[in-house]
Parts: structure tokens; C-alpha cells; sequence
């Protein structure tokens, strides 16, 4: 036992084993730290989709009557605006039910579902102002998809108050080198009802945000201007 070189060889084979049961360890932790990320990933990315499905599913039950309500009165005075309703309506469907399976979608597809919700829009409130501006070039880029629409349905919640005498909609789109920014203004009358106000469409701004904070981590910034008389988004993405 008082041989140095058995002494030499105990400490050796000491060593040899504490770093293989360091690295085991280091390895196992490793491993279980990736999975319990991979899980959580995935938990979230289930649970974006769950809401990106409950969008598809429903368009918002109100805008659908409404926009009935309108066709059959254009059907009526056989209209030339009739048909171009049908179309933009159409449209729509087809964008939320078989267009947004992906992850993300092309801003102008995303583009251009707002442009026929607004359209529609228009037709309800003939005497309201709406204006959409879109500026920069939008080719190319891809961006998650419905995920502007609670905004702009809030906008007009808002915005078509009945105790509005002229009720606006002022919605902007600028893209540049790789970011975009929604701006939505409308007005809303002096007095609000006591509650929070949420965002209609199924969704409240808790969510909104929780979504862009998983779609888009570090990659974006809201802000909500609630004025006396107006209420306004401002949204950046990095696309």
C-alpha cells in the first residue's frame, strides 16, 4: 500500500472517474435541460396554433351579418357593388381557412385580406372616414399570419360608435429594410364604459401581445396611445 507508484495509479484512476461521472453528469443535465426546451417549444408553438386556429375558425360573427345584411340590400337594388361584395368575401374565407396553414404567409396575401376587410368596412359605414396607406416595398417578405386583424376589428368597435358624429379609421403600413410598423388610429366617443377595454374578435390585448412576444421574441414593440378622444396602436416587427 506504501508503493508510490500504487498510490500514483489510485489517484490516476480517481481522477479518471471523477471526470467520467463529471462529464456523465454534465451530459445528462445537458440533455434533460434541451428536452425540457424542446417541450416547452413545443407547448408553445401547440398553443399558438390553438389560437391561430380559433382565428381561422371564426370571423368575427357581427362583421359576417353585417356584411349579409349589406348583400341582400345591394341584391335587392340589383346593384353593380353585389357581385364585387360576394368576391372580397370569398376571399377572405379562403385567405383564414386554407391560405394561413403555414407558419407565416407573404405580407401581401396579409396585405390584401385587410384591403377586402376594410372595403367591407366601407360598405357599412358609408359616411366614416377609413384610409389604409401601405408604404415601402412589401414583395418578398413573410410575416405571421392574422396577426393584425385584432387591431384594426378593435379600430372599428371603436371607431363606428353611434354617439361618434363623424367616426374615423386611419390605418398605415411602412415596411423598411426588414421592419414594419402598423399604426391604427380611430376615434371613440368622450365616455367609455368602466370595463377594460378588449379587443374584439375573440382575443383580448394580453393575448395580442403574448403572441407577437412568441412569434417575434425581442423583434417587436406595442404601444397604445388611449386619448380622450382617440385610441391608437403602434406596432413594430423585424421581419
Amino acid at each position: 500500500d506504501n508503493d508510490p507508484a500504487y498510490r500514483d495509479d489510485q489517484i490516476y484512476y480517481f481522477i479518471i472517474s471523477f471526470l467520467t461521472a463529471g462529464a456523465s453528469t454534465i451530459v445528462k443535465i445537458s440533455s434533460d435541460w434541451a428536452k425540457s426546451v424542446q417541450i416547452q417549444r413545443e407547448l408553445e408553438t401547440r398553443t399558438m396554433q390553438s389560437e391561430l386556429n380559433f382565428l381561422k375558425s371564426q370571423i368575427n360573427p357581427h362583421f359576417l351579418f353585417n356584411t349579409l345584411n349589406s348583400l341582400y340590400a345591394l341584391t335587392l337594388k340589383k346593384s353593380d357593388e353585389a357581385p364585387e361584395v360576394v368576391i372580397k368575401l370569398s376571399e377572405m374565407m379562403r385567405y383564414m381557412l386554407y391560405e394561413c396553414n403555414e407558419p407565416k404567409v407573404y405580407l401581401d396575401k396579409e396585405i390584401g385580406y385587410l384591403s377586402n376587410y376594410l372595403d367591407l368596412e366601407k360598405l357599412r359605414h358609408k359616411k366614416m372616414d377609413i384610409k389604409f396607406s401601405v408604404e415601402g416595398d412589401t414583395h418578398s417578405l413573410m410575416i405571421a399570419p392574422l396577426i393584425f386583424i385584432a387591431f384594426i376589428e378593435n379600430a372599428f368597435k371603436h371607431g363606428a360608435s353611434n354617439s361618434i358624429a363623424a367616426g374615423f379609421v386611419h390605418i398605415h403600413i411602412h415596411v423598411e429594410l426588414g421592419e414594419l410598423n402598423l399604426y391604427v388610429e380611430n376615434s371613440k366617443p368622450e365616455k367609455q364604459p368602466s370595463q377594460e377595454p378588449k379587443i374584439s374578435g375573440g382575443i383580448g390585448l394580453v393575448n395580442v401581445r403574448r403572441r407577437l412576444d412568441i412569434l417575434y421574441p425581442d423583434l417587436n414593440h406595442l404601444d397604445i396611445y388611449d386619448n380622450p378622444n382617440t385610441y391608437a396602436v403602434n406596432l413594430w416587427i423585424k421581419l
